[in-house]
Parts: structure tokens; sequence; C-alpha cells
């Protein structure tokens, strides 16, 4: 496998002969696979998502897929990096685009492998659209999105017999002028409410939902590093996240859950035990040997 990351020119674009010899062994013009690749946890992975990488030819990938997954790419297969974090892009989304479109005419296979669900604060919309409108066939294969993964393996149910009918995921990310959020409205919801890409934020977060009548009692919690081996919460409340924030440094990828159901982790600490049970069932073979 070959790593490196992007820099947009398309016209740069490395192709192994391999590849070219692929290519014209093909009888039609070339595909896109756009992948979810889930939260972080490779056992993760749905079975069409390991198809598609492990057949193809190219793998544009975002910054959030992690190793573990790419390094199920078969052997030869062109990965590349493509993806954005926080005040720090590596690739337009136009560029990203482009690549698509070129490679694909060149009857290429790719695999365009996005963190969670293409369709979830991905783009994978986007880089739908763009497939479709040059007319380049493509399949769309879902992911598990992070609030689904890290609130599982973090013991926080996203709903919750009466304690929460519903949840609504948002992103925190934006430009002021073309988005803002309603914050009267999610309140209102009385919804377990799960924040994208809002750690750099996460005070503003707290302090507007108390802005907008949300209690200042109401639990919170911000999951670091979600279902990889370095998961890690931090669970507050709104009016104490800020001075908790002060003593407790977490890095990005997290997310943000607010609600009630978020000290129901209390109760369900499943994946913490499962942790303890397997390093103490690693250590008794270790010590059998």
């Amino acid at each position: 496998m070959q790593l490196r990351k992007s820099n947009s020119n398309t016209n740069s674009l490395p192709i192994r002969p391999s590849q070219v010899r692929t290519a014209l062994n093909r009888d039609k013009q070339g595909f896109v696979s756009l992948v979810g690749a889930g939260p972080g946890d490779p056992e993760l992975l749905t079975l069409k998502a390991l198809k598609a990488i492990q057949s193809a030819d190219v793998i544009l990938h975002d910054h959030l897929v992690t190793k573990a997954i790419i390094q199920n790419a078969k052997p030869g297969t062109n990965i590349i990096e493509v993806g954005k974090s926080y005040n720090n892009p590596s690739a337009t989304q136009e560029g990203i685009n482009t690549m698509l479109v070129s490679m694909a005419q060149r009857g290429l296979r790719i695999c365009r492998l996005k963190g969670g669900d293409p369709f979830v604060f991905g783009r994978g919309s986007e880089e739908a659209i763009a497939l479709e409108q040059q007319q380049i066939p493509f399949e769309v294969v879902p992911g598990l999105t992070a609030a689904l993964g890290c609130c599982a393996y973090s013991g926080i149910p996203l709903t919750h017999r009466g304690v929460s009918r519903g949840f609504t995921a948002v992103t925190a990310r934006g430009n002021n002028e073309q988005y803002q959020i309603n914050w009267e409205s999610l309140v209102k919801l009385n919804h377990t409410l799960v924040f994208y890409m809002g750690l750099h934020c996460a005070a503003w977060i707290a302090s507007s939902l108390m802005l907008h009548g949300m209690s200042k009692d109401t639990p919170i919690a911000i999951i670091s590093h979600g279902t990889q081996p370095q998961h890690h919460q931090l669970s507050t409340t709104l009016i104490e996240l800020e001075n908790c924030l002060l003593k407790n440094t977490p890095t990005a990828p997290s997310l943000i859950v607010v609600g009630e159901t978020v000290d129901l982790a209390n109760q369900i600490k499943w994946h913490s035990n499962h942790q303890q049970t397997e390093h103490l069932f690693e250590h008794s073979l270790e010590g059998a040997i």
C-alpha cells in the first residue's frame, strides 16, 4: 500500500502500471463506492464496506479513518488522505469531487472512505451529486454514524422509555452567516442532543442551551476517540462544563452528548467492564504459558 496526502492536483496523480492494466482490462467505466467506515473500531465495519475497501484500486480517505481500517486494503492499492480536520484542511471539497470523477473516467475502482456514515455530516451527498452529473456509476455504502457507535460504547442510550423519546444530531461547525442553530427549538424538543465537530466550542454550546431555557443541571458528556482503544468520556453538567474543561482537555475527534440519558451511563458500563475482562483474560493466558 502507498499512503500519501493529496494536494488536490488531479493532473499529477500517480497511477500504478497494475492499475492501468486493470483499467484497460475492464469493459466498463470506473466505479466509485462512497463508503462509511464507522466511528473507528474496525470490527464495526459492515461486510459491504470491507468488500469495497478490499476491491479498490484507489482509496481516498478522510482524516478520521483509522489505520486499522485502511490496512484492509489489498497490496498495491493507492491510498490518499484527502480528509479535513478542524482548521487544517488538506483538500477542498471541489478538489475531491474532481479527483473522483477524473479517476473513474480512467476506469479505476475508487473507494471514497469516510468516517461514520457518508450521508451524516460527511458531504457524501455532494460527492454523489457530482458523480451523477458526470454520469459516473457509484454506490453508497452506509456506515455506523458516531452518534450511534460512540454513545453505545459509552453506555449512553440515545432514547430511553420515560426519559427521552428521540434524539437530534447537529453539526456545531459552520459559517455563522450561513448556518445558525435554532437553540430554542432544540431545547423545546426535549431530545437527547448530539453535537458533531463541537469540541472547539463546547462551552459555547452549553451556555447557549442554558440561555434558551435548558436546565443548568442537564447532564453533558464529551466522548473522545469513541469506540477506539483510547476511548474516553468526560461527564458533567451544563453549568459545570466550563470549569471541568479547565481541568480536563479532551482531544479530537470528539462528540458532545446532552440530555438526561447521559446519566444512564453510570448503570450501563458494559464497555469499561468488557475492557477489564479482556485485560484479565489476556493476563491469565500469559501466566498459563
